[in-house]
């Protein structure tokens, strides 16, 4: 009987069907290559396998099988389904995210598309020749060896030691882990003692057992709780714990017990910047176990990573970013979401825009495991769903060993300003808190929420401000090599030398970004060893690197920085932090702009004082009684959860109701304004007063295009899968419209 196969190709469409030709032993989930249009080749995953023949009349055959084992389970096939439903997009979408880039070769020709296809390295194993397994024999070919060639000797002792140590090790064991010459090696050989061969590198696991950290009584309570609400049933649990109360320590027993009992783990950090740290301590523990995947690895090395963790039979540990929950961890028990809340969990282009926080808990109950949320500050949606009952809860409200939370102070900027005591961006009382800190030989971290040296140049004499020619917003001004940067399109222009408006003054920066920062207190403190950390100075993996082993080596006396230096990090030196413009946080157009000022302030106030001395945080703002500064300064969470949510249900924000925003991008601002009346007019004869907007949004243009857009709110109660289903309808007649044809539609489900 003739056999078809639906295949998902990595295009924004939907499966196409595939025959199967007679005698191939294609399965599902299985990677192939397939011909689509007149001549294109593309890498497709099996979806499912029928009889049913298409309505069409000519039928295209898969080419051939691209690897010998399938490429994704079916949970993962069902995750893909799920991102691909919930978040409006097609499968082949995320396929295009999921999958590294290597594993999707592509080509006009068959020979192009195998010009591309990637072919793992390999490299020389060596084993003894099954005649040696034999001890006796093994021993007097060791005695001939010892007296006539006493390098061959030691090489062939070494080979036999590589196993458990009681008896003579029968595995291969990889060429470049032992000491032995390969000239010897090969002479062994030759001599046929050992057995040479080539094939894909594996990855030995080794070492002593696990030594897993000292719990506090403290600490000791909160994992006997989770341990019981997972066993109870929650497939979910929150750990709630301050800043330096040692949630590290409680995954690291979780991850322990998984791995024990052959599971996989993967553990989730919103940043790559956190993974060395973090992958350097796990390390520590768990040895050659610990896997990293990220983007900054290279093509290849994500690529044998994942064809790697396809063939595994369990008991992996993966420490990786938002890209991680694509990994085909077939005996998955356990996904850990460290700071649970940032939103660099979301992914905001291009589609599929998921958050993997969110996917996370999918897939672990796809598989039949845990997800454990991590954060000091969750997020309200997290919040809610805790204090009901959908997810478990465990909390640490004591910092580790005899650390004690820093004393925080806030500092008003404008009584600064106004009695003198204001010395370019920084008021009197954090400039003395430095240098006593750095009199007594300890560390500061200096916050500031914007990169670059100046948020813009402007001319003192008529007012001009230098513009991205592309987009709606200035230009930030860079010190070093004078130029001047769009952070949306990367446009980069020089400094003019005058005013290109009036030809009078030179330019002036004005505001101050991360670069002005660290000019400054250099200034201020000649003395001291100043460093910056943001994306201007973190060039690659390596220059990250360099930063933080600087710091933490104690070469480093003052690190400025932006949001990379708030999340995870623990520095013993650190006893003062400083937040440079706390009114940055709180002065944007976002109802989670209270929160997410929280959430950051309380993250970087918690790398102050995390050993037993305590530590000091000074927040600068011109408006001190902000509820949200006074939170912060109390450490006050509940109270801020309980202001903010009082607000969302007031106005009907999440957790109290569902979104999707819709952006219309567009070159001529007509064709757009006219086009996106039409969507909320049809929008609104299904949602109602479900639907605002259109609204400008404050960047409103990108790229050369204009940008309106519109926001659905769906009550938490009502059927999210439903709501899709009339949106999508909706927008496909939309989108078939001629005269709205050219307008690109975004949507962004649960949009951060």
């Amino acid at each position: 009987m003739p056999r078809y196969a639906d295949i998902v190709l990595p295009l924004a469409q939907p499966a196409y069907t595939f025959a199967v030709p007679e005698g191939m032993a294609v399965r599902e989930g299985q990677a192939v290559a397939v011909q689509f249009g007149p001549r294109k080749f593309y890498t497709g995953i099996v979806w499912r396998l029928h009889d049913r023949r298409p309505d069409f009349p000519r039928i295209k055959s898969i080419q051939r099988i691209l690897y010998d084992s399938p490429l994704l389970s079916a949970a993962q096939r069902s995750l893909w389904e799920w991102i691909a439903s919930y978040y409006l997009c097609s499968v082949g979408e995320v396929m295009r995210v999921a999958l590294p880039r290597l594993m999707k070769p592509s080509g006009d020709t068959e020979e192009e598309f195998s010009e591309e296809e990637f072919r793992p390295r390999t490299e020389c194993y060596v084993s003894l020749a099954r005649e040696l397994w034999d001890e006796t024999t093994f021993h007097e070919t060791c005695e001939r060896l010892e007296r006539r060639a006493p390098k061959q000797y030691e090489a062939l002792l070494e080979i036999a030691a590589a196993g458990d140590g009681e008896r003579i090790a029968t595995d291969e064991i990889a060429r470049r882990l032992l000491r032995a010459d390969y000239g010897v090696l090969r002479t062994l050989e030759r001599k046929g003692l050992i057995v040479a061969t080539e094939h894909e590198r594996t990855v030995e696991y080794g070492g002593p057992a696990f030594r897993l950290p000292e719990l506090t009584p403290h600490q000791r309570r909160a994992l006997d709780a989770l341990r019981e609400q997972f066993a109870a049933g929650k497939s979910t649990a929150l750990l709630q714990g301050i800043t330096g109360s040692g949630k590290t320590e409680i995954y690291i027993h979780l991850i322990a017990e998984t791995l024990s009992r052959g599971g996989d783990v993967l553990l989730l950090v919103p940043e790559i910047a956190l993974t060395a740290q973090l992958i350097e301590r796990m390390e520590r523990i768990f040895g050659s176990r610990v896997t990293a995947y990220h983007s900054k690895l290279t093509n290849r090395r994500r690529t044998e990573t994942y064809l790697r963790l396809s063939r595994s039979s369990g008991g992996e540990f993966v420490v990786g970013v938002r890209s991680s929950i694509f990994l085909p961890l077939k005996h998955l028990q356990l996904v850990v979401v460290d700071e649970e809340h940032d939103a660099s969990y979301k992914q905001t282009d291009p589609a599929p825009r998921y958050n993997a926080r969110d996917c996370a808990v999918v897939l672990a109950r796809l598989t039949g495991g845990r997800t454990l949320l991590g954060s000091a500050t969750p997020s309200l949606e997290t919040w809610s769903n805790a204090a009901t009952g959908k997810y478990g809860r465990a909390e640490l409200t004591e910092r580790y060993g005899a650390a004690r939370l820093p004393a925080v102070y806030v500092s008003d900027t404008l009584r600064a300003a106004r009695r003198g005591e204001r010395h370019a961006h920084f008021n009197k009382l954090l400039l003395d808190k430095i240098g006593e800190t750095l009199d007594r030989g300890e560390q500061v971290m200096l916050f500031q929420n914007r990169r670059g040296f100046s948020p813009y140049v402007e001319c003192a004499e008529c007012g001009w401000t230098a513009r991205c020619p592309n987009c709606n917003v200035t230009l930030t001004y860079h010190k070093s090599g004078r130029k001047l940067v769009c952070h949306y399109c990367g446009h980069t222009e020089d400094v003019p030398a005058k005013c290109p408006s009036c030809r009078v003054t030179d330019v002036v920066p004005m505001g101050f970004g991360t670069e002005k920062i660290e000019e400054e207190i250099a200034a201020i403190f000649p003395e001291a060893r100043v460093a910056r950390l943001d994306r201007d100075s973190v060039t690659s993996e390596s220059a990250f690197n360099a930063i933080i082993a600087d710091f933490a080596a104690h070469r480093t006396d003052i690190l400025v920085g932006t949001q990379m230096i708030t999340k995870g990090f623990d520095f013993a030196g650190v006893s003062l932090v400083g937040i440079l413009n706390a009114d940055n946080l709180l002065n944007n157009p976002d109802f989670r702009a209270a929160e997410r000022a929280f959430q950051l302030m309380m993250q970087v106030a918690g790398r102050a004082g995390r050993r037993d001395d305590g530590g000091e945080v000074v927040i600068q703002t011109g408006d001190p009684g902000n509820p949200v500064i006074r939170q912060v300064a109390a450490g006050d969470y509940e109270g801020m959860v309980r202001m903010q949510l009082a607000d969302r249900q007031a106005f009907f924000y999440p957790p109290y109701a569902r979104l999707t925003s819709l952006t219309l991008r567009h070159r001529d601002p007509t064709t757009l304004r006219n086009g996106i009346l039409a969507l909320a007019t049809s929008l609104r004869t299904r949602f109602g007063r479900r639907v605002l907007g259109p609204m400008t949004p404050p960047v409103d243009r990108i790229r050369g295009e204009y940008l309106a857009g519109l926001l659905l709110k769906i009550e938490s109660g009502a059927s999210s899968a439903r709501a899709r289903e009339l949106l999508l309808s909706e927008l496909k007649r939309f989108s078939e419209n001629p005269a709205w044809k050219a307008i690109t539609v975004v949507v962004d489900v649960d949009p951060q």
